[in-house]
Order: C-alpha cells, then structure tokens, then sequence
C-alpha cells in the first residue's frame, strides 16, 4: 500500500508540507492535544514580523524604486491592500483555505470565524501539540496579506487605484485561496496511526499536499502566484508613458535599502515560524534563511561587476530578497549548504530574470516582482526537491505510521512532484489573472489617463504627495 511521506522536524515531527495544517479536527484535538505557551508566543512573535514585512518593509522597498510622484501611491497601495486582504481572510478566506471541502478549495463552515474561540486549536506538526486557532488564523492572514501586495510592484506608476483594490477581491479569491488550499491544507498528524488512517488523511488534504509536493513557506502559494499575476498585469496594463525612452530610475535607494532590510529581519518570522513551533526545524529554517539571502546578496552584485562592471546598492537589495524568495520553499527542508548553493544559484538567475528575461518577454513589469519573485519562486521551488534529500544534506521525508525517516528519498521523482505545483500555480494564476484584470478593465477601467499618469498618482489618485518643496 502506498504511503503517504512526510518531512521531518527537528523532534520527530515535521511534514512535508509545511502550511496543510490548518485546524484539524477542534473537538478530536481538545481531548488529547495541548497547547504550549513557548509554541504560541513565538508564533506571536512570526506574525508580528511578517506584518512588518508588508507595512513598512514591502512599502518602502517598493516605494523607494517609483519615481517621486509615485511615492504615496505605492505607499497607499500596499497598505489599503494589506488591510483589505485581512477583512477578507477573517470573513471567507480562512475558511475557503483551510478547512475540509474539496482537493481544491475548503469549505464554508468558519465564515466569519465561526465556531473558532479562544479554545480552539490548530495542530502543529508534532502529534499532540496544538496552538491557538486563532494564533494560526492571524499568522496565515499575513501570508495572504503580503501575497496580493506584492502584485502592486508590476502595476506601479499607472494603475486605477479602485481597479486595484477590485482586482484583489477577485484574485485573492480565485487564485490565492485555492492555490493556498491545494499546497497546504491537511487534517494534521494526530490521527494518524496506520496505513487506512494517513490514506484517509491524505485523500482530505488539498491536491498538491496529497501528491507530495513540498512549499515549506510559499514558493508556490506566495511568489509564483504573485509574480505570475504580475506579470499578465505588467501585458494587459501596458508599459508607461516613456518607458524605454525616458529615465525612470528610483528616486531613492536609501529607502529601498531600508525596506529591503525590514523585508529580510521579517522574513525570519516568515520562514522559521513556518515551523509553527518554537523547535529545530524553526532554526534550521532560520539559518538557512540567513545563508541564503547573503549568498545571493554576493552572487548578484559579483555577477553586476562582471556584467557591467559595477556592484549597486540596487542589486545588492535585489539579490538579498531573491534569495529569500528562492529559500522560502525550502527553508526547513534542506541544510545549511543547500540553503548556500540555492542563494548563490539564485541571485545570478534572478538577475538575469529582470534583464535578459524581461528584455525577451518584452513586459514593463515596473518592480520586477515577475522577475525576482516568479523567476526566484520557481528556482526556488525546483531546488527545494534536489537539496531536500540527506544525501544532500537535507532533512528527507518523514513516515507518520513508522514514525521514522524514510530510508529512500529519489531526487528525480521529487523534482517532478515540485515541477508539477510550479506548473499548476503557473497555469491556475495565470488564468484567473487574466480573467480578472479583464472583468475590472471591463467594468472600472484599469490605468489612470495619460494626464494623471504625468501628473503623478499621488496627487491625481490621492490629492496627496510625499515630498512638498
């Protein structure tokens, strides 16, 4: 009988992929699970970083890259979006993400947070230890937060700022959720015993869980999906007025620098409290967060040097977040050298992703989230099925009935589960991103004029600016 296997954490308890755990079985779990205080303070602790990730982190590294008159309005942008995406996650989202329904979307039963209490709990990865529903509730909100936000990078400088918030309803909806669902939901591990039980947890869990494929943090859920929707943006929006033929450099890269180094501290919280336990497996996916973004730091600029013959501040930032990007999948899944050899791997792919790429695509995506986020989520989620294996250094698959690691791990067979949730995420945001920015452009219209868009978006969209003279 097939079996269904499981990464392991740290203590014997990790599953292969990482987020399914959504809030199993309440009553089962009240009997027999307990809550532990160090668990939930340090998920605490993840959440509030990766709330500072999107407000201030994402809104200044991004902001710092538009030019002047754009500034507030990317500002504006990332944070009515992060805001907007809470309200949804806490009314529908939640629930459509992580509770039973069908291989592809949950279902309807906690809209509203309903029947969720103080009470409840969610399981972790560990058989018998719980935290907080809520705790996992919030914490996963801010993953669906920063998700759509990232988006905003490719529409900078031209988009309608009510066709933005119009196309995030309707692509958090019919992308982020169901994406969310297929990677990460599951029934958690303490029900199962034998061989019946792990089938019948894994014929419940989303569709790319139950194939095995492994998103420790959001390869697939969160950087392809955005950096796909961005792309089919940066097409269906069209390029700036001048773009290609005037300077759009960033007005300021002390900014960036500052944004980029709140999105790399948060990013702890968004990688190690992928854990969801205050365990091994929480610090392995802290070093391997840190080697990675610096390897790719240096692997960027060197490749810059060589290209162009200077190293830039903009590519430095570039690079850290490209590393963080392509580690994100992998974070508590491979070792310290693999998390070294993805970083430098991806600060030289990522970089010619937003320029040879993006020449040959031909697409204005104005931040290059297609580049860095897509083309990084991609190397990253590949990789993910290579350096994950012990011989490799990597932590291998966990077989909940045995309750040991499994003595066989095949690379190549991995790699083509991975490949499989990089093409679904591919095909699935491409598609309702299309069928989204058309239904808004259709019904609100989706770029500003010609003469807000000189103007600049803080004042024309806002009646507001960033700078007075």
């Amino acid at each position: 009988m097939k079996k269904f296997l499981i990464s392991p954490l740290v203590s014997g308890a990790s599953l292969a992929l990482i987020f399914g755990m959504a809030s199993a079985n309440a009553q089962t779990i009240a009997h027999v699970a307990t809550i532990n205080k160090g668990d939930t303070a340090w998920m605490t602790v993840a959440t509030i970083l990766v709330i500072m990730m999107s407000i201030p982190g994402l809104a200044l590294f991004y902001g710092g890259l538009v030019r002047s008159k754009n500034m507030l309005s990317i500002l504006m942008q990332v944070f009515v979006v992060f805001a907007l995406i809470i309200v949804l996650w806490t009314s529908y989202g939640y629930s459509l993400a992580f509770t039973a329904g069908s291989p592809f979307m949950g279902g309807l039963g906690k809209l509203f947070m309903s029947g969720v209490t103080p009470d409840s709990m969610a399981a972790t990865f560990t058989k018998w230890v719980a935290i907080p529903e809520f705790t996992f509730m919030t914490f996963q909100a801010t993953f669906a937060a920063i998700t759509v936000a990232l988006i905003v990078g490719s529409l900078a400088e031209r988009v309608k700022f009510s066709a933005l918030l119009a196309f995030a309803v309707l692509w958090f909806t019919f992308s982020y959720l169901p994406i969310a669902h297929m990677v990460w939901y599951w029934d958690g591990p303490d029900g199962i015993t034998d061989a019946a039980s792990l089938d019948k947890m894994t014929a419940a869990a989303g569709w790319l869980f139950a194939k095995g494929a492994l998103d420790f943090a959001g390869g697939t859920v969160v950087h392809i999906n955005a950096g796909i929707a961005g792309l089919v943006g940066s097409f269906i929006l069209g390029k700036r007025l001048g773009y290609g033929k005037e300077a759009m450099t960033p007005h300021s890269l002390t900014l960036t620098m500052v944004g980029a180094s709140l999105l790399w501290v948060g990013w702890f919280g968004f990688n190690a409290g992928s854990a969801l336990e205050a365990n091994g497996t929480a610090s392995l996916a802290f070093i391997t967060t840190l080697v990675a973004a610096a390897a790719a730091t240096l692997s960027w600029i060197a490749a810059e040097a060589l290209s162009k013959g200077k190293a830039s501040m903009l590519g430095a930032v570039s690079g850290a977040v490209a590393g963080l990007v392509a580690i994100t999948p992998a974070a508590g899944f491979v070792g310290v050298s693999g998390a070294l050899a993805i970083g430098l791997i991806a600060g030289v792919v990522c970089l010619w992703g937003v320029n040879g790429l993006k020449r040959l695509l031909g697409s204005d995506d104005a931040l290059d989230v297609f580049g860095v986020h897509g083309v990084g989520g991609i190397t990253g989620a590949l990789l993910t099925g290579v350096f994950a294996s012990p011989s490799l250094g990597g932590t291998g698959v966990w077989d909940y009935v045995a309750n040991q690691v499994t003595p066989e791990y095949s690379i190549a067979s991995q790699v083509w589960i991975q490949a499989q949730g990089v093409l679904t995420t591919v095909v699935w945001s491409g598609v309702v991103s299309f069928i989204a920015y058309k239904l808004v452009d259709w019904v609100i219209g989706l770029r500003v004029t010609q003469e807000q868009e000189r103007e600049g978006l803080d004042i024309s969209s806002h009646g507001e600016a960033a700078y007075h003279n």
